[in-house]
């Protein structure tokens, strides 16, 4: 039932169909996107990121929460757009009086340009995307220290003297790892460059040939593969992750579509985040 791709040193499992559901994990980092369904494996995870609020991504945060309960976990952490917070607290408290029993999560507000630090090392920041509702994309960075060019010749000793000293040796530098951008117009690329040059990304690919055209992807919202084909030399992602594809396409049309389409320069650095044979699930 679940796909799962190797992205990196990163594994992306889950399911995705735009306007039907959407939850991915990725283990190594210890984070699920989205709760657009209740997938078993996922409950043990303690950090949730939702990047909106419809249905498809949400509507079985409740249901998560219940497995949660089920298996003795406390309440997770629940990264979310600000806008939303109150609304899917409100969603909660009431799914707690119907089933009578605790829905209790440690929300984290974010907004564009926000950062927190998820410990050892780990970073995310938030970007605005750009839908019909409020919506942000998340990027998890490593914050480490780099030794500074005009030092990097000394001999290691000389190197651990000045350092002792208190001399300024290194840069702190942002390490780019992994990104997640879903149910976005296309122009997140421009107003969020920096998710090319994330060692994975994530991104959302709603429609992939001529039976929806671009226009219809950016009036929904959404992107259309036309749009990422167009940019193709600019992703300097490691891997790049294509999910979220309309029902309207079969698993094996996403994947042979896709494979058809996309030129050299992406090929091999594609991941199509789809069943390769049979139906969607459901």
């Amino acid at each position: 039932m679940l796909t799962e791709v190797s992205a990196g040193p990163y594994t992306v499992r889950g399911i995705s169909v735009g306007g039907v559901y959407t939850s991915l994990q990725v283990p190594e980092l210890g984070v699920v996107f989205d709760a657009g369904v209740p997938i078993r494996s996922f409950a043990g995870t303690d950090r949730i990121f939702l990047s909106h609020a419809h249905s498809d991504h949400t509507s079985a945060l409740g249901s998560l929460l219940g497995i949660r309960n089920l298996i003795g976990k406390s309440p997770p952490q629940v990264f979310l757009p600000a806008e939303i917070e109150a609304p899917v607290r409100e969603a909660l408290a009431v799914q707690g009086r119907l089933h009578r029993a605790q829905m209790d999560i440690e929300t984290i507000p974010m907004r564009p340009g926000d950062t927190r630090h998820l410990g050892q090392g780990l970073w995310v920041r938030a970007f605005r995307t750009h839908h019909t509702v409020p919506s942000l994309c998340y990027q998890f960075f490593r914050r480490v220290s780099k030794l500074k060019p005009e030092y990097q010749a000394l001999p290691p000793e000389e190197i651990g003297r000045r350092r002792k000293a208190g001399e300024p040796l290194f840069d702190e530098v942002d390490r780019l790892e992994l990104a997640y951008a879903t149910d976005t117009l296309s122009r997140v690329l421009e107003t969020a460059p920096s998710l090319l040059e994330s060692r994975v990304l994530i991104l959302e690919c709603t429609f992939i040939d001529s039976k929806r055209t671009v226009q219809d992807a950016q009036q929904r919202s959404h992107i259309h593969l036309d749009e990422i084909l167009a940019r193709a030399d600019l992703f300097q992602n490691e891997a790049l992750v294509l999910m979220h594809f309309s029902q309207a396409y079969s698993p094996e049309e996403v994947h042979s579509l896709i494979q058809a389409r996309v030129p050299e320069v992406l090929r091999e650095r594609l991941r199509v985040f789809a069943p390769t044979s049979g139906r969607w699930f459901g």
